[in-house]
C-alpha cells in the first residue's frame, strides 16, 4: 500500500512529502514539510513527468513500480532539472534502461553539468513542439527563468493539465491530500503560497507574466505543479494570486509594521503607533520582530499588504543589521510599488532613518517614503508621540487612496 493517488484518467501522482526537511534550499524553514510531486501517465506509452528529490528516493521508486504494475517506463520528461526535482533521474534511467529522456537543450546541458551522461536516450524538444503518447498529445511551453533558464511546462492538450513545474507551487506537505478542493486553502495554504512564490520566484515577475500571457492561449483544466496541491477546481483564483504577485501588486491594502529593536523602545513605539492606527479604525495591521523572525516570512508578509513600516534603531551609525538584511532581500527580488512609513531611534546618533529611505529611493523601484516620520531619542517623549499620530494619519490616508 502506497501513498498514489489518481490525478484524472490516466494520470497519477507517485510523489513524496518530506516533513523531515528543515530548511527549503537550505534557507527557508518549511515548518510544515514540503512535496515533491511527480506524475506517470499511462498511456500506449509510459510516461514519467519529472522525478523527486534524492531524500524521498527509494519510496518513490515502489510509487512508480506500483503504477507500472509490470510495463516498461518509455519516457522520461523533465520540465526543471533543479536537484529536488531531478535528482532521481540517474535511479530511474538504472532500473528502465530503455527509457529515454525528453527534454530541452539548456536542460540537457545541465543533465551534464550534473553527470548525467545519456548518449542517445535523449530527445531535445524545442518550444512549440508536440509529442504523442498515443491518446495523450502534449505541447512544450518554454518557461525560462521561472525561476531557472532551463525550465519549461508542458500542456496536455487531450485533458487539459499543464504540467506547470515550479509555477503554481507551495511550501507544506500534502499528507494525503492532493487537490486544491481537499483543503481550505485560505486557511492553511495561502500563506505558503505566498511566501514559496515571493522567496523561490519573486525575482522574475516579469517572467511570470510572459508565461501567464501563454497560459491564457490554452484551455487549462488543471494545474500539476512540482511542489504542493494539484489545481482543478478555482483556477481563476490562484492565477489572480500569481498575477498580483508578479506584478508586484499588493493583495491587500493594509500596514505592515516591522521593527528591529535592542533594548525594546523601538519595539515600544512600533506597538505604539500600531495601537493609534487600530485606534482610527485602520486594523488591518501586522507587526514583525524582524530578529526574531525569518526574512522569507518578512518578504512574504512585504509582498501582502500595501504599505510597510519600517522601524530601526541605529547600530554602528548604520540600519540595524537584520533590518537592513530585509531590505537587501527585497532589493535582490526586485520588490516594488510599495509607500513606506519610517520609524527611527537612537541615543547618541540617529542615523537609520536616513539611511532606510535613502536604500528604499536608490534600490527599489517605485516606492514612496512618506513625509511622515518619527524619530525616537532613545525612548518616546510628547515630541516623538506627536511625530508617530501624524504618520498614523498620513498612513490612513495614503491607504484610503
Amino acid at each position: 500500500m502506497s501513498s498514489v493517488r489518481k490525478v484524472t484518467e490516466d494520470l497519477y501522482w507517485v510523489g513524496v512529502n518530506d516533513k523531515r526537511l528543515h530548511l527549503f534550499e537550505n534557507i527557508h524553514p518549511i515548518p510544515r514539510g514540503v512535496s515533491y510531486n511527480s506524475y506517470l501517465l499511462l498511456d500506449e506509452k509510459t510516461v514519467l513527468f519529472d522525478t523527486v528529490d534524492w531524500s524521498g528516493c527509494r519510496e518513490y521508486l515502489k510509487n512508480v513500480k506500483e503504477v507500472l504494475n509490470g510495463r516498461d517506463l518509455d519516457y522520461l520528461l523533465i520540465n526543471h532539472m533543479e536537484p529536488d526535482h531531478a535528482a532521481s533521474m540517474e535511479e530511474v534511467l538504472l532500473r528502465y534502461p530503455k527509457c529515454k529522456v525528453i527534454s530541452n537543450e539548456k536542460a540537457f546541458m545541465f543533465m551534464h553539468q550534473f553527470g548525467f551522461e545519456l548518449g542517445d536516450r535523449k530527445i531535445e524538444v524545442k518550444e512549440g513542439d508536440t509529442f504523442s503518447f498515443g491518446k495523450h498529445n502534449v505541447a512544450f511551453v518554454f518557461a525560462q527563468m521561472v525561476h531557472w533558464p532551463e525550465a519549461m511546462v508542458t500542456f496536455d492538450t487531450t485533458n487539459g493539465v499543464l504540467f506547470s513545474a515550479d509555477a503554481f507551487g507551495s511550501f507544506g506537505s500534502l499528507d494525503g491530500k492532493l487537490f486544491d478542493d481537499e483543503v481550505n486553502f485560505d486557511r492553511d495554504w495561502i500563506d505558503d503560497a505566498r511566501r514559496y512564490f515571493c522567496n523561490i520566484v519573486g525575482k522574475y515577475g516579469a517572467f511570470v507574466q510572459y508565461l501567464l500571457k501563454k497560459a491564457s492561449t490554452v484551455p487549462i483544466k488543471m494545474f500539476c505543479p512540482l511542489h504542493g496541491p494539484v489545481w482543478r477546481s478555482d483556477l481563476g483564483y490562484y492565477i489572480d494570486k500569481h498575477d498580483k504577485w508578479s506584478r508586484y501588486e499588493p493583495e491587500e491594502k493594509g500596514v505592515l509594521i516591522l521593527y528591529a529593536s535592542m533594548y525594546g523602545n523601538t519595539e515600544a513605539a512600533a506597538q505604539a503607533l500600531a495601537s493609534r492606527l487600530c485606534d482610527k479604525g485602520m486594523t488591518n495591521v501586522a507587526v514583525y520582530d524582524v530578529s526574531n523572525t525569518h526574512v522569507s516570512y518578512l518578504v512574504a508578509e512585504a509582498f501582502k499588504y500595501s504599505h510597510i513600516v519600517l522601524a530601526s534603531c541605529t547600530y554602528n551609525l548604520q540600519v540595524y543589521p537584520v533590518m537592513y538584511d530585509f531590505l537587501h532581500h527585497l532589493k535582490i527580488l526586485n520588490f516594488q510599488k510599495r509607500t513606506f512609513g519610517i520609524m527611527e531611534n537612537g541615543t547618541w546618533a540617529i542615523k537609520s532613518g536616513t539611511l532606510m529611505k535613502e536604500f528604499i529611493d536608490e534600490e527599489l523601484k517605485e516606492c514612496l517614503v512618506l513625509d511622515a516620520q518619527v524619530s525616537v531619542n532613545s525612548s518616546m517623549n510628547e515630541s516623538s508621540a506627536t511625530e508617530l499620530e501624524n504618520l498614523a494619519d498620513a498612513l490612513i490616508a495614503s491607504v484610503k487612496k
